[in-house]
């Protein structure tokens, strides 16, 4: 029997990808455009590519929690713990409260693995008298 060989899904974009990377090149600053172009590329397991998006999405709205929110699972996807924990910190101090959300999310499976992650959100929790 002959195998097809695999696709390699890093090197393919799809057509919705390069629809918003020519937006954001021709505006390189539109915030909506931004978004779907880093869930686009997370979608499509370009992470580092979302990541990138995730860090400028934060420089154009550096009090939003969402955008907060996204930089956190950027980074564990990526396996960057430390730096998904203090974007996740970062998200709740600018308000992020949504955590049955964020228990689910598969985006955070490698940060809800750290203690201190769990330790953090329980404190949370305890701290505003709400169970997850």
């Amino acid at each position: 029997m002959k195998r097809r060989p695999l696709l390699n899904y890093r090197r393919r974009k799809s057509r919705e990808i390069k629809f918003y990377e020519n937006i954001v090149k021709e505006s390189p600053n539109f915030y909506q455009a931004l978004v779907c172009l880093g869930d686009a590329y997370t979608r499509a397991g370009f992470w580092e590519e979302g990541l990138v998006v995730d860090k400028k999405l934060c420089h154009l709205r550096p009090y939003d929690p969402v955008v907060f929110y996204n930089l956190a699972c950027s980074y564990s996807l990526l396996g960057r713990i430390e730096a998904a924990l203090a974007a996740f910190k970062k998200a709740v101090k600018l308000g992020y409260r949504d955590f049955n959300y964020a228990y689910a999310d598969a985006d955070l499976e490698n940060l809800r693995r750290d203690r201190r992650f769990q330790r953090f959100v329980r404190s949370i929790v305890k701290r505003n008298g709400k169970e997850r």
